[in-house]
């Protein structure tokens, strides 16, 4: 298992894999952030280049 920070803040999330993770994180996000969540000038590029870079992120992390 991993835990990793929020892209945004210091919150964190743990499990075992990215997808695992995103979902962890989502409702922090949503409620956290959801100026981001909601930003109309947000492109299906910006959310593809959230997942690439957070799944490096997630991957470089070490093991709990």
């Amino acid at each position: 298992m991993k835990t990793l920070k929020c892209d945004l803040c210091d919150a964190t999330a743990s499990a075992d894999t990215f997808e695992q993770w995103m979902q962890a994180l989502m409702p922090h996000y949503k409620e956290a952030h959801a100026d981001v969540m909601n930003d109309p000038t947000k492109t299906k590029e910006d959310g593809e280049r959230w997942m690439k870079e957070n799944r490096v992120r997630f991957e470089a992390a070490p093991e709990d």
